[in-house]
């Protein structure tokens, strides 16, 4: 990793250090929208067909079966199901807090104002497989989806080379009550669930990470002519340690790699007031990082990853503030005290025992998290992402007495005139 002490940089490099490897799909835009134009012109047949050219897969049907589903837990150890419901089971208690509250309020005399929140009706979720079946994705998504109240939660999934998708990522989506699975991945199942094919239903919103080509697919379907809402366009898997010298270098080093291993293009940052801490993390680093199956692709990431020197923690907190990472690990003394000074944060891990892979899997919190800086106005997934606020009003005859003037005012200030006069009608003016 790269060394930089934070008082020798100008603002300029500061900016420069903040800002994420490229993740840039301007390349492939051209690329995804033709496959976007593709199936909504040929609907399956173009999903297959990219599903023949790009996962290897010649595919019969996209449906996965409900004998499909219930045969993922005989493949499935007794262990692995027993940690996936523990996990469902911390992700539930968490997530169920969060289901909004209706409010009522009377703002001015025979006017009353309400918000209440509705599920969003028909959902998608993207779970990547491949190398790495995300199983504690469908738990992230799913069990918010279905706390919401969401009538109809659709879930896409890259097919195996030998049959149906991974049973990790079935037995998750039985536990959670998710029914409609389709063996589609990639961009067009971004296609599939944003334009609807005969076997693929449309939905309103598309929720879940992915590779370039997802990422770029969910930023078309986004846009006219589809308009489909979505989640985030999450980016690269990105870390931010600050440490003093009290924090263990070998667990500092042992997170860091946890989330370099990602992808390429994931960066890790060390921010630090330990010039011995940072030597002993660099040299943890390298020890550990040979007895790892992704040693190549995480040494690409140490590459392009930093350790930022400072004096002061509270210099520390400006940098992760202006950084704005994913993840924030706090490894120092008085960790409780320092998160009153985080602004910009995805999921905050506080003290030496909170790894962020428990936060990856099972601690409860949501792993769906903004990216790329995007944490300076946005936030983490929750059961409000797949609802929306509907605002009611009733406006009494005292209350069209209580208001008229003021609303008739400020309808002629802004040359309004038909505004004004919907009110004077009521008046009997």
């Amino acid at each position: 990793m790269r060394e930089y002490y934070l008082e020798k940089l100008s603002e300029s490099e500061i900016q420069s250090l903040v800002s994420r490897p490229s993740n840039d799909f301007g390349e492939i835009v051209s690329s995804v929208r033709e496959i976007l134009n593709d199936v909504k012109a040929d609907r399956d047949r173009a999903v297959a067909k990219y599903s023949r050219e790009f996962d290897g897969v010649e595919l019969r049907r996209f449906v996965v079966t409900q004998q499909e589903i219930a045969e993922a837990d005989s493949l499935l150890s007794p262990d692995v199901k027993q940690a996936l419901r523990r996990a469902a089971a911390n992700i539930d208690t968490f997530h169920r807090l969060q289901i909004p509250k209706e409010v009522e309020v009377e703002t001015a005399e025979g006017v009353y104002c309400r918000l209440v929140w509705r599920a969003i009706q028909r959902v998608g979720l993207y779970v990547p497989g491949g190398a790495a079946p995300l199983a504690s994705t469908v738990l992230m998504l799913a069990i918010p989806a279905r706390l919401a109240g969401c009538r109809e939660i659709v879930l896409c999934t890259p097919p195996a080379k030998a049959g149906p998708p991974s049973p990790e990522i079935l037995y998750a989506a039985s536990l959670c009550g998710v029914e409609n699975i389709y063996s589609v991945g990639g961009a067009q199942a971004i296609a599939a669930m944003g334009i609807g094919t005969e076997t693929v239903p449309k939905v309103d919103k598309i929720f879940g990470p992915g590779n370039r080509f997802v990422v770029a697919a969910k930023a078309l379907i986004s846009q006219p002519p589809y308009d489909v809402a979505i989640d985030m366009l999450a980016g690269p898997s990105e870390l931010v340690v600050v440490a003093d010298e009290t924090a263990n270098p070998r667990w500092v080093a042992a997170d860091l790699l946890s989330q370099a291993e990602h992808g390429a293009d994931s960066q890790v940052v060390l921010v630090t007031n330990s010039t011995v801490v940072a030597s002993c993390v660099q040299r943890e680093l390298a020890l550990q990082v040979e007895s790892l199956p992704r040693s190549r692709t995480i040494a690409r990431v140490l590459d392009q990853s930093l350790v930022i020197i400072v004096t002061e923690l509270s210099e520390a907190m400006e940098f992760v503030n202006l950084y704005a990472p994913e993840h924030l690990m706090l490894a120092v003394s008085d960790a409780d005290r320092l998160t009153l000074e985080v602004t910009n944060a995805g999921s905050v891990f506080i003290g030496p025992h909170s790894s962020v892979v428990f936060g990856d899997y099972a601690s409860g919190t949501n792993h769906t998290l903004p990216t790329g800086a995007t944490a300076a106005a946005a936030g983490s997934l929750t059961v409000q992402s797949f609802m929306k606020p509907l605002a009611f009003q009733t406006v009494t005859g005292p209350g069209l007495r209580s208001l008229s003037k003021t609303v008739k005012l400020l309808a002629r200030a802004e040359g309004l005139e038909a505004h004004a006069r919907a009110v004077e009608i009521r008046e009997g003016l």
